[in-house]
């Protein structure tokens, strides 16, 4: 399948896919997205203030579809920013590859060259092992079809990041979504830029309590669901 490099409205790269007419991140702003949707709806929740009830010194991650890195890499920079411990595992079926990795512009445009060799890092290591990229932040990368994720009571927070459900409805459905039930501890919590309504029925089916939030910009909403109660 053909793959380019584009050029977001918010001066971050992705990567597009033409026959699918998709990218791996917002064409209206890849870092902008990947803040709204995965930072502000979901890690801060773990993050040190009177409103979170979550608040604590380690944070474990799943994220669906590690792809360009981005999101494991604002990750790190919000880990230092606010002195969190991070266990992060990022699954992708087909990663992308190091000439792509190349031309993505994260480092620059976050004002981040002071942590060029940890991106790097994140593309160099080994699939399917565990490695310490900082102190603070431990990275798996598993070379994995998302309907063979097993984990359970692992994760304290998923970034649902999968291509969308008009190319890939399979992803979307309450198969998966009772995987990721599982895989996340008690007060767990999932975000993804989708807003679906079958997206949602699918999440409660299973028994998320979801909310629908304000989208980053080009889209009017989001979902963030919890895991609430336990499945018996």
């Amino acid at each position: 399948m053909k793959r380019e490099i584009l050029l977001t409205s918010d001066g971050s790269t992705t990567i597009h896919l033409p026959d699918w007419n998709e990218q791996y991140h917002s064409k209206h702003g890849a870092i902008q997205e990947a803040y709204h949707v995965f930072i502000k709806s979901g890690f801060e929740l773990f993050c040190d203030s009177d409103e979170n009830e979550n608040t604590q010194e380690s944070i474990s991650i799943l994220e669906i579809g590690f792809g360009t890195g981005l999101n494991a890499f604002i990750t790190f920079l919000e880990g230092i920013k606010n002195h969190k411990k991070i266990e992060y595992v990022g699954v992708e079926a087909y990663p992308v590859v190091s000439n792509e990795v190349e031309k993505l512009n994260y480092v620059s445009e976050l004002k981040a060259t002071e942590h060029k060799a940890i991106f790097d890092k994140m593309h160099a290591v080994a699939w399917d092992e565990k490695h310490q990229i900082s102190t603070d932040f431990m990275l798996t990368k598993r070379k994995q079809f998302f309907e063979e994720i097993e984990d359970e009571n692992k994760f304290n927070l998923i970034y649902f990041d999968a291509f969308g459900a008009t190319n890939q409805p399979e992803l979307w459905t309450e198969t998966i979504f009772l995987k990721m039930y599982k895989a996340l501890k008690e007060n767990g919590v999932l975000v993804t830029y989708a807003a679906k309504g079958s997206v949602r029925r699918a999440m409660q089916t299973v028994g998320f309590t979801v909310e629908r939030l304000a989208g980053p910009p080009g889209k009017r909403e989001m979902l963030r669901a919890t895991k609430k109660v336990s499945i018996v």
